[in-house]
């Protein structure tokens, strides 16, 4: 029998979960899904975090929404009534007055399914997990400060439990949780980029292509659809998507101030990418990429407010957007300028 440490989170692969893989792989007709979305776009200090969720669902249903797929399993309400895992727009699903404790049990359940690790018990190993290119952190002292037990605010066996009830609704609606990578910009790489390119906007969107292609090569079906949520104001990415994927034929679906989508084909494979307006609210694949990256930019700003209380007394923490992130510059300049923390690596140009 399996014994659990109540210090810890564990994720788990058990012998139902493996039996799922199995059964999803021998299938043929099925269709991925992936969902694209960003954490930390418009605040001054933090990283930029973008992540994707991918599901591999029978091609039959796939047009169908997994809200209602998953139903018994998953709602798109935070409801203490409802046993259900909350997967919904991270924003609706975390409140700093209400704590980290939601969003962490829907992050870790998802990092769970995907399977990459069955022991997880710090943020940092949860990061790596997730994020293939996380040693950029450790050129930031604020980032490189010591790691945290995981969970940080929620029950540990609240966690497995609705980790377990969560992978077994996805094997009983026949859906495998495929993969959950996460690309992360810290500030000072966020700077040398946006300076390169001119645009913040680039910068963000240059993150969605590396994820696309991280979840082209992963997958083994040959429809793949891409969700992902619009930032910005653009509405045509034709030009962005035909330059990225030269080996591909192009075809627009479709451009409006709402949805812009596109077909990318290759002999037998077709890529639909689509980019939405609010798609964390529309698209369960989008909400929990929102979630992963909003759960991911929450643990590295704790370590961030964490290493900089160490510098100065009494400091409240900050979020990092534009006027909390003015006064929390103001309140620790004297420290930074002691340190020799050069601007250009603390504060986001744009």
């Amino acid at each position: 029998m399996e014994t659990e440490s109540h210090e810890s989170f564990r994720l788990p692969i058990r012998g139902r979960f493996l039996m799922m893989r199995r059964m999803v792989d021998s299938r043929t007709d099925t269709t991925t899904i992936v969902g694209i979305d960003e954490a930390g776009y418009g605040p001054i200090l933090g990283p930029l975090v973008v992540s994707a969720v991918g599901f591999e669902v029978p091609s039959d249903i796939a047009d169908a929404s997994l809200w209602e797929t998953l139903r018994r399993s998953v709602c798109n309400k935070a409801s203490m009534r409802d046993g259900r895992l909350p997967i919904m727009d991270s924003k609706k699903l975390y409140s700093r007055k209400d704590g980290l404790g939601r969003l962490e049990r829907t992050a870790l359940s998802l990092a769970s399914a995907a399977g990459g690790s069955d022991d997880v018990e710090r943020d940092n190993g949860l990061i790596r997990l997730l994020c293939p290119t996380a040693d950029d952190l450790l050129e930031y002292p604020w980032y490189s400060a010591s790691e945290r037990r995981l969970p940080v605010d929620a029950d540990p066996g609240g966690v497995r439990i609705a980790a377990a009830q969560f992978r077994r609704g996805l094997e009983d609606a026949g859906v495998k949780l495929s993969m959950a990578r996460t690309e992360l910009l810290p500030e000072g790489h966020f700077n040398q980029q946006v300076e390169q390119t001119r645009n913040k906007a680039a910068v963000s969107f240059a993150m969605v292509l590396r994820l696309i292609h991280a979840a082209a090569r992963r997958s083994r079906t040959r429809n793949v659809r891409f969700l992902v949520d619009r930032q910005g104001g653009r509405d045509r990415y034709g030009g962005l998507l035909m330059r990225s994927f030269e080996d591909r034929q192009l075809k627009i679906i479709d451009e409006t101030e709402d949805s812009s989508a596109y077909v990318l084909t290759s002999g037998t494979s077709t890529w639909r990418v689509e980019f939405r307006k609010s798609g964390d609210s529309q698209h369960l694949p989008i909400a929990a990429a929102s979630i992963i990256s909003k759960y991911v930019r929450e643990l590295l700003m704790g370590r961030f407010n964490a290493w900089w209380s160490t510098h100065v007394d009494d400091l409240r923490p900050t979020a990092g957007y534009y006027t909390d992130g003015l006064r929390f510059l103001k309140d620790i300049g004297p420290s930074a300028r002691k340190l020799g923390i050069r601007k250009s690596r603390l504060v986001r140009s744009r």
